[in-house]
């Protein structure tokens, strides 16, 4: 009796495939993908007797590895990169980002911000973002026109901005976004406490309830620099970790974004509850926040995924120098050349950040029944030859200038390095008129 091919949608056969999950690299293999899910990873020569696909792609010298997920950015905030470089966090904050936010940020600023910062970060193999800024609605509708998978924070401060006047108006406007996307499949959010120096305990301790009641991720800036926790200290005797324990945050949905300055009984406390954090190596190196020690982190057990940090701190959108760096720098910083190996680099870009997301059953490895958020990387090139490990080559050798096609949930993103958006030289002309405002306040 003579097999039936299985009609699917696409047939992506590629020269290595790293599950993630697993650890593997499979060689000329191929991954079958039918509307938004990886139906199946199987050898190319079986997968083109079983089945029918109505695209077929090969990728002969590439790496197919699961979409890149940024586990913290504030995306609108490219508009400002580069406007106050060279400064440390609290004076590069209040003297510079926070009076251009007054000046600038809307609606309107968030929505433009957030399709740059997208069109960057899709064409760097970055499928997924999780972001905390002010006007969350206009970057759902940002991501939605690029195809992007976004997790929006909730933001909440105690003093206002052009967004809102006080920690609950932050929290009801942000919730009632939430509600008006709910149906979207790409678009999910989670509560963003700013910082423990922002927020006061009876916000966390709201967040904390909100979060319990809704199954909403918790995304907070933690411990990352020294000030942060000596004015803790003086202000209550508890360093941060500490009093978000006593307020009820900490636990498996908790972000702790920086994570630089922790000392043996913060990871502990983060261990025992089950929080990730996320490491964003470029802002604490520009920033001179100093160095995140992953290498204790994962000692204890604690999930660490990697984040860019808005394009402000950055300056870029970069999740391979992101791998790279992390790599390095937990090498170095430990005396340990095995530290962070990279296929912990690419896990730590990849599942790592789904799994802090809650959504490592869905995302951030090639398995059968995951989304389809793929990026193929093109290893074919002099600067990459030759390849005798296409995961150390990843990490080590190539850049996000090497990605060539990007798939969310099995749609075609990125096709030959071409973003498939329509409305890029009316972004780029938006982007200069966004340009002339912020350079003509800084003149003023």
């Amino acid at each position: 009796m003579q097999h039936t091919p299985q009609a699917i949608d696409l047939l992506i056969e590629a020269r290595w495939i790293a599950t993630v999950d697993t650890g593997e690299v499979l060689k000329n293999h191929a991954v079958a993908v039918d509307r938004d899910k990886i139906v199946a990873v199987l050898p190319a020569g079986e997968a083109r007797s079983r089945f029918s696909a109505a695209e077929h792609r090969q990728l002969d010298n590439h790496l197919l590895i699961p979409g890149l997920i940024n586990l913290h950015t504030h995306a609108a905030m490219t508009l400002m990169r580069g406007i106050a470089d060279d400064l440390p966090l609290m004076e590069w904050l209040q003297q510079h980002i926070w009076p251009t936010e007054a000046a600038h940020v809307s609606a309107q600023f968030v929505l433009d911000g957030t399709r740059l910062a997208c069109a960057e970060m899709l064409r760097g193999g970055i499928t997924c973002f999780n972001d905390m800024y002010f006007f969350p609605d206009a970057a759902a509708q940002a991501a939605t026109e690029f195809g992007m998978r976004a997790v929006l924070g909730v933001t909440t401060l105690e003093f206002p901005t052009n967004y809102a006047a006080d920690a609950n108006d932050y929290l009801n406007k942000g919730l009632a976004v939430r509600e008006r996307w709910l149906t979207n499949p790409l678009i999910s959010f989670s509560l963003a406490p700013h910082a423990p120096y922002t927020v006061s305990d009876a916000s966390f301790e709201r967040i904390a309830m909100l979060a319990a009641q809704l199954g909403l991720p918790i995304h907070c800036h933690l411990h990352e620099t020294r000030q942060e926790i000596s004015d803790a200290l003086q202000q209550d005797g508890r360093r941060p970790v500490a009093r978000l324990r006593d307020l009820g945050l900490l636990g498996p949905g908790l972000i702790g974004v920086h994570a630089v300055h922790l000392d043996d009984a913060d990871r502990r406390l983060l261990a025992e509850a089950n929080c990730s954090i996320a490491h964003c190596p470029t802002s604490n190196l520009k920033l001179a926040s100093g160095l995140a020690d992953v290498a204790a982190m994962q000692q204890r057990g604690i999930n660490v995924g990697l984040g860019t940090d808005g394009a402000a701190s950055n300056n870029r959108l970069d999740l391979f120098q992101e791998m790279r760096l992390a790599a390095l720098l937990a090498k170095g910083s430990s005396g340990n050349a095995a530290i962070v190996p990279a296929s912990e680099a690419l896990r730590m870009a990849t599942l790592n950040g789904a799994i802090a997301l809650g959504m490592g059953h869905r995302l951030g490895s090639i398995t059968p029944g995951k989304q389809a958020d793929l990026c193929a990387v093109d290893l074919g090139t002099l600067h990459a030859s030759p390849c005798f490990d296409p995961v150390s080559h990843l990490v080590y050798v190539a850049g996000r200038e090497d990605v060539s096609d990007v798939w969310i949930a099995g749609k075609c993103c990125v096709h030959h390095k071409n973003l498939r958006y329509d409305s890029l030289p009316q972004l780029e002309a938006t982007i200069t008129l966004w340009q002339n405002a912020l350079q003509f306040r800084g003149q003023s």
